[in-house]
């Protein structure tokens, strides 16, 4: 029996009123229970599944991610999706069955509840090895872990008793001034602590700007390709996210000036995905428009401090007089994503509102470690890590790019590779990014193409090809794999 040959005994039926994601959410909840489909049992790819039925790939996406959530699928990042091992309750055997499949009475989500299960959102997984080319992680081997253990005894050791209790909603206010310090320092953002807002992580911080921010229909710009997670945040918010094209200058701002927005999300400082910078007279164009039509601007400031040519850029906010600018960093690409630790600096006149806002979102970051970053900024040893890995990433990167024009030259072409953790790697025209990105996952690579952070439709195809978490070895591995894959189709 093949994948799908299961699926094809419980073909969907299009006369039925039922809905077809509902039809394919049964026929796979059934295989399940009834032993057809074992625990551990990997599913065809999604886009497999579609075309088999003959359906989008949004119909089936929408049963997957309902099983993922009520446990009978588990997705791996960069391997599939699978059957759980252990089903819901420690099911064994069949359940008698919900006739007709309709929905059980009583049990409605809100608005944002429904929008939350429409967005194409993976959780649930467990952490996997480095491999070629997962972008967006930092080098988890050379976390400086002696010293850190060090701080983490000193910290249990000394701290008061009440520093084991309840916090202030900002963050822990050693934190927040050694974090005030080092943006003077290496970014020239001058900013009182009192104006310094803790978060865990820039997701959390994003979430709270769309909860504080935005109304349903309020428009939000966001570059495009950009950054999923921030339009999933605005989206799940009810905003009109509205999808503004970038070029090697950054975001392109409309010169006719449409429909006036709340919002503006910017990555100024390394455009995500493509990489580049927003020029200086864009920097001052979006100023003025933002206090033209009292918009915000968040500044996402994600990984400013791996640039590798030239001088540090400076932050958009050195020139924000308005106090228009959010700007939003975090310590998960500098030292370590499970770290959870990001911070927002506030205009004065939004600091009580977002104090309020993480008093009911969960009150503060855990005390503990904020008090372990604290002494690791505040004793130098942040910035000497920054230093190691600025120096490690640009090696790494050279190696990528080498590998690249011995083994891909003939499909691929490296985007602006000046910064960040990973680069873009063009795919010559009349390659699908999207098919090239799953046959790689098949080979063990991991490369997410540039065409699911896109919002509109059409763009040139891509693949963000990371190498901060690699060895030299891996990288060069991974480029010959990838050969092979691009040979194949």
């Amino acid at each position: 029996m093949t994948d799908s040959d299961w699926l094809f005994a419980r073909s969907l039926d299009r006369r039925r009123k039922e809905a077809l994601h509902r039809q394919l959410y049964r026929a796979i909840h059934d295989a399940i229970l009834d032993g057809v489909l074992a625990p551990g049992a990997r599913l065809p790819s999604t886009r497999s599944f579609a075309e088999d039925l003959g359906v989008s790939r949004n119909t089936v996406l929408q049963a997957v991610e309902q099983l993922i959530a009520e446990g009978f699928l588990q997705g791996r990042s960069g391997s599939g999706t699978f059957v759980a091992q252990t089903l819901p309750g420690n099911l064994s055997k069949a359940r008698p069955r919900q006739v007709g499949g309709a929905p059980r009475r009583g049990r409605r989500l809100s608005e944002r509840g429904k929008r939350l299960m429409r967005l194409p959102v993976h959780w649930g997984g467990e952490p996997v090895p480095a491999r070629p080319f997962m972008p967006g992680v930092p080098a988890l081997e050379k976390i400086p872990r002696r010293i850190l253990t060090r701080l983490v005894t000193r910290q249990a050791a000394l701290s008061r008793a009440e520093e084991w209790s309840y916090g202030s909603s900002l963050g822990a206010l050693d934190l927040r001034e050694a974090v005030s310090r080092y943006l003077a320092r290496a970014r020239g953002v001058q900013c009182d602590p009192s104006r310094i807002l803790i978060v865990e992580g820039s997701q959390q911080g994003l979430d709270l700007i769309a909860r504080v921010l935005l109304d349903p229909g309020d428009r939000v710009w966001v570059e495009d390709p950009g950054y999923r997670g921030a339009r999933h945040a605005f989206f799940a918010a009810g905003a009109d996210v509205d999808p503004r094209p970038v070029d090697n200058e950054g975001m392109m701002l409309p010169s006719n000036e449409p429909a006036s927005p709340r919002l503006i999300y910017v990555t100024p400082s390394n455009q995500f995905p493509l990489g580049g910078a927003l020029s200086a007279g864009r920097r001052l164009e979006l100023l003025a428009m933002a206090q033209r039509h009292r918009a915000w601007i968040v500044e996402d400031d994600y990984d400013s401090e791996f640039r590798y040519s030239g001088a540090p850029l400076p932050a958009l906010s050195q020139l924000d007089h308005d106090e228009r600018v959010l700007y939003l960093g975090t310590f998960s690409k500098t030292i370590a994503p499970s770290l959870r630790l990001g911070f927002l600096v506030l205009p004065e006149d939004l600091v009580e509102p977002f104090a309020k806002a993480r008093v009911v979102t969960g009150e503060h970051a855990p005390t503990f470690w904020q008090g372990v970053l604290a002494a690791f900024l505040e004793e130098g040893h942040f910035a000497r890590h920054v230093r190691r890995m600025r120096k490690l990433y640009a090696s790494r990167l050279e190696v990528l790019v080498e590998a690249a024009e011995k083994e891909l030259c003939d499909w691929i072409t490296l985007g602006h590779h000046e910064a960040g953790l990973h680069v873009v790697g063009w795919l010559r025209e009349g390659l699908d990014d999207r098919a090239v990105s799953e046959a790689a996952s098949q080979r063990g690579l991991v490369t997410y193409p540039v065409s699911m952070f896109r919002m509109r439709p059409k763009g040139r195809p891509g693949l963000l090809l990371g190498y901060a978490c690699l060895d030299e070895a891996a990288i060069r591995r991974g480029a010959r794999e990838l050969r092979a894959v691009l040979e194949a189709m």
